[in-house]
């Protein structure tokens, strides 16, 4: 899946091993295209997180390292830059579990995802503006402690700090987690609306393998580490084994994709 001059971001048949022993991702191959959505779908432990980790050269801090493959971004490898250095190239990790800093006020949070700009007060506190069109519901609580925000308001804070460092593509982490349905949906049609209006690309990994099919225009169905699948989202949607251990449209007892035999057949990476 790529565009005329090539994907904004690739990765390439990438391996992670934490601590020098445990191997993670198991030869992970993806590609994004500039102003796409492209979903990571799995269950727990699948292997989504990490591969995000691993694009914004977060592992380190966990001890995990990239030790096959490499990362590409706009065509340059970027598997050992500096966290730093991705951001103000625009590469901006969302992390998992909604991280505002607690003790600072709604906007206090926004402003830090400005600190690595250095275009002016006037161009932050014009994004600042288009945040809150986006977000008006942070405009309410601008002055608030973020810490003593609904769950709804601190990922939408997260999202919001995010615009503010000018992104080319958003990393986006379990945005769904813990919200009910209505924020959920909520959520994801600000995603839809930043990526058709602003251009903002999107990898976002997610549990909720429904509201993303939803969104997302491509997606890698990742299981153990391995991308086991892979196609457009509507005719991932349309796939019976999605259905079956993704969508619960199926009633049996949900199994394995690697225990399906007409499956295993089309595995790419089966050796």
């Amino acid at each position: 899946m790529t565009t005329n001059g090539g994907p904004l971001l690739a990765v390439n048949n990438i391996e992670v091993i934490y601590d020098h022993v445990i191997l993670v991702l198991k030869g992970v191959s993806l590609s994004v295209p500039e102003g796409g959505i492209v979903t990571l779908l799995g269950a727990n432990g699948a292997g989504k997180t990490t591969t995000l980790k691993a694009i914004s050269n977060l592992l380190k801090a966990e001890r995990g390292d990239v030790t096959k493959g490499s990362i590409e971004f706009r065509g340059e490898r970027i598997e050992r830059s500096d966290p730093s250095d991705l951001v103000r190239r625009g590469v901006i990790q969302v992390m998992e579990g909604r991280h505002c800093f607690e003790h600072l006020t709604v906007e206090e949070n926004l402003l830090t995802g400005a600190y690595t700009r250095r275009d002016g007060r006037a161009e932050v506190q014009e994004d600042l503006e288009k945040v809150y069109r986006y977000f008006p519901r942070l405009k309410e609580r601008r002055s608030a402690q973020a810490g003593y925000t609904s769950g709804g308001e601190q990922q939408m804070t997260s999202l919001g700090r995010a615009l503010m460092a000018r992104p080319s593509v958003i990393l986006l982490d379990e945005p769904s987690m813990g919200l009910a349905p209505q924020l959920v949906e909520e959520i994801f049609e600000i995603v839809r609306r930043l990526n058709e209006e602003e251009g903002v690309t999107f990898l976002l990994a997610e549990q909720n393998t429904n509201v993303a099919l939803r969104y997302a225009k491509y997606g890698y169905i990742l299981e153990t580490g391995r991308v086991v699948l892979d196609g457009e989202a509507e005719s991932l949607s349309a796939n019976e084994d999605v259905k079956e251990f993704y969508l619960g449209v199926s009633g049996e007892k949900r199994r394995s994709f690697r225990d399906v035999k007409h499956y295993r057949r089309r595995k790419r990476w089966l050796a």
